[in-house]
């Protein structure tokens, strides 16, 4: 583990190990308003609006939108190869976590520390859904 590495338990919902730059959103997101050429949030007013979460680890509120939708939303982004790497979910919800079952994207939830106050945007993170392990290195200031 190199230094500064922080590690963190957390709930495997869909497993797997995957790693990636952060993308940190408190607010909820539907995965249908994302361009699938991209994976750019196009969403009014949404906060990530113009940024890409593909390859991504992108830690979420939660989701929002109905089931065909957000369904609809990540086999896309899945199609077109601009899906995020993983997901870590504060407030899990049915839809959300159907939607990445669907399409195998690796996601937690139940960090055992808030994922905002310990995640931030461009830190790197290697999320192992397997062992229900976090592991967040701080960006380099």
């Amino acid at each position: 583990m190199e230094k500064g590495t922080k590690t963190f338990s957390c709930r495997p919902i869909v497993s797997g190990k995957a790693s990636g730059e952060a993308i940190v959103s408190e607010e909820p997101m539907c995965f249908y308003l994302c361009d699938p050429k991209t994976g750019e949030v196009i969403e009014k007013n949404h906060p990530l609006r113009g940024r890409s979460i593909a390859g991504k680890v992108l830690v979420l509120k939660s989701g929002k939108g109905s089931s065909v939708v957000q369904v609809d939303g990540f086999y896309q982004l899945w199609a077109k190869g601009n899906l995020p790497a993983a997901i870590i979910v504060k407030d899990t919800e049915p839809v959300l976590v159907s939607s990445a079952v669907v399409v195998s994207t690796v996601m937690v939830d139940r960090m055992e520390e808030d994922p905002f106050e310990v995640i931030s945007d461009g830190d790197w993170v290697e999320v192992d859904a397997e062992s229900g392990i976090v592991e967040v290195r701080p960006k380099e200031l």
